[in-house]
């Protein structure tokens, strides 16, 4: 059992980081409101969390501007005019995907945009191109961190040598990625294990992105940040495709740093996330991501299953269970 102090204590190297716009968009296709925006960043502030991502740096060849809101391309002007010039704490964050992003063109120098930190998305059989991506976005002067995702799905020693590929590139953040919610606290903890020795390897941090389709997204947050990991993902209401992420208002009323404070996240909700729902944008722990978890699947089948407001559930588990 874990220490108690190791939950208990204040350290200042922990990191919160929003990712409600870029996690959440995936729900709405990122079509939010400019009140919606301005308020989550005013929230952020008022929150005291460290890093706000304002979603993706995606390729506008690859995606139809016109089938997206403009927080799935995240153009610098755009950014602009939520944030000015940003004289702040908060630091502002994108997400660029492997094989999905025009990153040479779209990300420009550190010195010529409101961004500050470059989230890197990658698959293990991609990780050249991610470490490449590392690079330019390095050399253009960003704080960089990099997700692996899928990695229930992984080998042990893949993702070792993995880790040990990125921990030679210029990459500050590692990040522990449950992509289908289908981990429990005893093997984040091992993850933890893995990610710290090779962070320590080669003086880097480690993050945290848990999804709740066993509504462990919490759950696995705090064991993490029980094993010493410090960058901490979450989303108001928990807002985020198909179940879900780690609720932004748990993690900051569980964190001891008094930086922090959850009332603005409990106002906000009350005042957005409502309305949200109301016009029918649909997330959160049910049924079918329960089970697309249990059985280790990315939830495409059980998001599907939600479009077409299915409510066939021994159905449906019929049907991924075919699949698996």
């Amino acid at each position: 059992m874990k220490e108690i102090s190791k939950l208990m204590e204040y350290r200042a190297g922990v990191r919160v980081v929003d990712a409600t716009l870029r996690d959440g968009g995936l729900v709405n296709d990122f079509y939010f409101s400019d009140d919606f925006v301005k308020a989550l960043y005013q929230t952020n502030l008022r929150a005291g969390v460290d890093y706000m991502e304002f979603g993706y740096k995606a390729s506008k060849d690859m995606f139809d501007e016109s089938k997206f809101g403009k927080w799935k391309f995240c153009n610098d002007d755009d950014i602009r005019a939520v944030v000015g010039d940003n004289d702040t704490n908060l630091k502002i964050a994108v997400m660029a995907d492997v094989g999905r992003c025009d990153y040479k063109k779209d990300i420009l120098d550190r010195s010529d945009s409101p961004i500050d930190l470059i989230r890197v998305a990658t698959y293990l059989n991609t990780i050249p191109g991610a470490v490449d991506m590392i690079e330019d976005a390095s050399n253009k002067g960003y704080e960089v961190s990099c997700n692996i995702m899928a990695i229930s799905n992984a080998q042990e020693g893949d993702l070792r040598a993995a880790l040990d590929i990125l921990g030679q590139a210029p990459v500050d953040v590692f990040y522990i990625v449950d992509s289908y919610g289908a981990m429990y606290p005893e093997q984040i903890a091992r993850l933890a294990d893995l990610y710290m020795n090779m962070a320590a390897k080669y003086n880097k941090k480690v993050g945290i992105h848990a999804h709740n389709n066993q509504q462990l997204a919490f759950a696995n947050t705090i064991e993490a940040v029980g094993d010493g990991v410090d960058w901490l993902d979450a989303t108001y209401a928990s807002m985020g495709r198909g179940a879900g992420n780690c609720a932004m208002e748990l993690l900051l009323g569980f964190l001891k740093n008094p930086k922090y404070n959850v009332y603005p996240a409990i106002q906000f909700i009350d005042e957005y996330i409502g309305k949200l729902k109301a016009e029918g944008v649909v997330w959160g722990y049910d049924l079918q991501y329960l089970m697309t978890g249990l059985l280790n699947q990315h939830p495409r089948a059980a998001i599907q299953f939600t479009k077409e407001k299915r409510t066939d559930y021994t159905e449906f588990y019929r049907e991924v269970v075919a699949q698996d």
